[in-house]
């Protein structure tokens, strides 16, 4: 079982990252498109707050192979708080310290955030994926299993 959920692991891993991908290009096309007409800060708060929602229905279906429910929305968005408050505080550092160009720094402090947006976005859509099962020697206290086949036989939360 080891091997299978460590196999389990690396597809979610794998999966994200094709997903992050692509939500990011979505952010930051629709970050450039709103840069024109309004302030930086406004735009990238509008581009994240779209985005996000892209990605909840990208890796709930594809990444985590589980149901979206509207607990796990309304959950997903309060999980990527950490994610924002990262990414912001990496935004302001890039353009006021570095003085780094407005139109790449948000790419630049999406890029740094990534591994936090995994674990948190992992542990909100599917419910018991903290730290202890994450562990290769860890079992599951409720018996419940990880990976494809999990999600689709819960009934919504």
């Amino acid at each position: 079982m080891g091997d299978h959920s460590r196999r389990d692991q690396l597809g979610q891993i794998l999966r994200f990252a094709l997903v992050g991908g692509v939500n990011t290009g979505t952010f930051f096309g629709i970050y450039l498109l709103l840069h024109p007409w309004m302030p930086y800060f406004a735009a990238y708060t509008l581009a994240f707050v779209l985005s996000m929602i892209g990605s909840f229905f990208m890796n709930t279906y594809f990444t985590y192979r589980t149901r979206p429910t509207w607990k796990k929305f309304l959950l997903f968005p309060l999980t990527n708080v950490t994610n924002y408050v990262i990414q912001s505080a990496g935004l302001y550092a890039l353009v006021t310290w570095a003085a780094m160009d407005t139109r790449i720094a948000p790419l630049v402090a999406a890029v740094v955030a990534i591994p936090f947006t995994f674990l948190l976005s992992r542990k909100i859509l599917i419910p018991g994926t903290g730290a202890a099962a994450a562990a290769p020697a860890s079992g599951t206290a409720s018996g419940t299993t990880e990976g494809p086949a999990r999600g689709r036989s819960s009934s919504t939360v």
